[in-house]
């Protein structure tokens, strides 16, 4: 009788890089993410999103915690909020008197997506965009979609388009794993609280006010016409 032949284990086949950054967010940092490639994150779980020009998020930042997490991709800038933010968000511009006005500025919150960065030490190299330009753009990836407009969001402004998100996102302050991301998020409870969360009305009025100057720089560029 001819013995059984032993059973050998196929090879594993090796992660590739998304199946290493899905990892990382679900089981370090315990975010959802969406089925698919790129890898992409749930947003209105645990944090919402306002995604601004860049130049506007640098001026913001002095309003966050620094170890509230933020984003680049491109010319822009996501600023992770207290989840439920979105909803607030419309109000809170009407109170400060913002809300006449055509912002650049787009919310991401529940049912929207946002492209995931990549995990601290990718090896991507970003030069910090509130300092100088961002270097080394990467390979773009597919845009961003969700129910609600441009980036899964809402957007805040007519005709906004995602022309401008070239290249792949990056971290500029990444999460920490093992730490709760909710309690470095701004969120509107803190105004007048005593608690340690940023505030969500200081951080808007200022991004609002910088997008506002954009828009009044490049209309100031544009050439007359003549009849």
């Amino acid at each position: 009788m001819v013995g059984a032949m032993p059973m050998v284990p196929l090879p594993r086949r090796p992660l590739d890089s998304s199946d290493r950054v899905r990892r990382w967010y679900e089981n370090e940092l315990g975010w959802a993410t969406v089925p698919g490639t790129p890898v992409r994150l749930r947003v209105g779980l645990r944090f919402d999103v306002l995604d601004v020009p860049a130049e506007a998020g640098c001026a913001a930042l002095r309003h966050l915690d620094p170890g509230s997490p933020v984003a680049v991709r491109g010319d822009r800038m996501r600023l992770l909020v207290a989840a439920g933010s979105t909803e607030e968000l419309p109000g809170l511009l009407d109170w400060l008197e913002w809300g006449a006005l055509s912002l650049d500025l787009t919310a991401i919150g529940p049912g929207g997506v946002m492209d995931a960065p990549r995990p601290p030490g990718g090896g991507a190299a970003l030069a910090d965009p509130c300092s100088g330009p961002l270097l080394d753009p990467l390979e773009p990836g597919e845009p961003e979609t969700g129910p609600t407009g441009p980036a899964g969001g809402r957007p805040l402004s007519p005709g906004r388009s995602g022309g401008s998100l070239q290249g792949a996102a990056v971290w500029l302050r990444p999460p920490e794993p093992g730490c709760e991301v909710e309690a470095s998020l701004p969120t509107l409870s803190a105004r007048g609280g005593g608690g340690g969360a940023p505030d969500l009305v200081r951080l808007v009025d200022t991004v609002a006010t910088h997008c506002h100057r954009i828009r009044l720089r490049r209309a100031c560029a544009q050439p007359f016409a003549f009849s």
